[in-house]
């Protein structure tokens, strides 16, 4: 017997690894030591001043894992591999800015049916993205074929995200205040929460991915709904930077999995409450859309998606408006959203 005939293909993964080696290299800065490919990837942390432009003073290393979920069910039944990659790193580095750390480099895991070379560099390509707009390094990982575990067909994708912050300037959401304002970033969709249940609405209404509904934009409904997770990373990174001093920003949220009220509790202390104007952002329409399809209580639909707020900020009321517009010039669209008040550490939505 051979190790093929199990189903598993040494040479197919052989060929992966010839296709990904230039796109992990286009992620690389003077930090990352060692040739690509080897057992394990290194990064130089230390202060060189003829490579960097900074040290890190008592620098506290920060480490996320995290998936894509059941989105990659779709991106296999459309047949669209090349953005899951960058939902991957999306989900771990805007975790990691919460705390605000820099997020430093990546390393993803790949689990498959079986190898198809160009699908799964399709992949990493994604994650290899990713990493470019997050401005971390994609230093290794790996693809692991097993054909008894997955479904013909089936994939998944999860990464591990380090990043590193200033002892001094980590985020502690017991610095929120009476008074903070809450400051949200657009999302570009659904990014990678509550697919289970988008996928239940198209089975149940036995919608068609490939079909272009007048409610949406141009895009099919199954391009729209694989459109990438936002990363945030390089705007809140530079934002924070600018204050070097001052402390503005008291508390950071990531908004995934329980929406605004499961996420930006994670960001109170116990006897501050978050009050929230849900009509201060225009959500895509792709949420009324699903709620609609699938009969859904409003509460739920704020309890599964972001609803069109994929990240949002506690900042210093005197801050505020400064922060809108220094976000607005990065790239992100800024809006103020709700305040802080005294209460029982509790989100509620108006």
């Amino acid at each position: 017997m051979t190790y093929a005939q199990t189903g598993v293909d040494i040479d197919a993964g052989d060929e992966v690894v010839k296709l990904i080696k230039p796109l992990l290299r286009k992620t690389y800065g003077p930090r990352v030591l060692g040739a690509t490919g080897g057992f394990a990837g290194m990064f130089r942390l230390d202060y060189n001043e003829k490579l960097f432009k900074k040290n890190y003073r008592d620098p506290v290393l920060v480490a996320c894992a995290d998936g894509v979920g059941t989105k990659v069910k779709l991106a296999a039944e459309m047949g669209i591999y090349n953005t899951v990659g960058i939902d991957c790193v999306a989900m771990n580095v805007n975790d990691l800015i919460v705390q605000g750390a820099e997020p430093l480099f990546f390393l993803d895991y790949l689990g498959l049916n079986k190898i198809v070379p160009k699908e799964t560099a399709a992949i990493v390509e994604g994650v290899a993205k990713g990493c470019e707009i997050a401005g971390c390094a994609l230093i290794g990982g790996e693809c692991s074929e097993m054909p008894d575990v997955y479904a013909k067909g089936d994939f998944d994708v999860a990464g591990f995200a380090v990043g590193v912050v200033p002892l001094k300037r980590a985020i502690d959401p017991t610095r929120v205040e009476q008074g903070d304002i809450i400051i949200g970033l657009a999302s570009d969709g659904i990014h990678s929460n509550g697919f289970s249940l988008v996928r239940a609405i198209i089975k149940q209404r036995k919608l068609n991915l490939d079909k272009i509904y007048p409610e949406l934009s141009k895009k099919t409904l199954g391009e729209e709904l694989l459109v990438p997770t936002r990363i945030y990373a390089k705007a809140i990174v530079k934002l924070l930077a600018k204050y070097k001093v001052k402390r503005v920003v008291s508390g950071m949220a990531h908004i995934t999995g329980g929406g605004l009220p499961g996420n930006v509790i994670r960001a109170l202390p116990e006897k501050m409450d978050a009050v929230i104007n849900t009509k201060a952002w225009p959500g895509p329409p792709i949420f009324d859309f699903l709620q609609t399809q699938g009969n859904i209580d409003q509460d739920e639909m704020y309890k599964v998606f972001n609803m069109g707020v994929g990240y949002t900020l506690i900042v210093r009321p005197t801050f505020a408006e400064s922060v809108v517009k220094q976000l607005n010039s990065l790239g992100e669209k800024a809006f103020i959203m709700g305040k802080i008040t005294k209460g029982k550490g509790e989100v509620k939505l108006q």
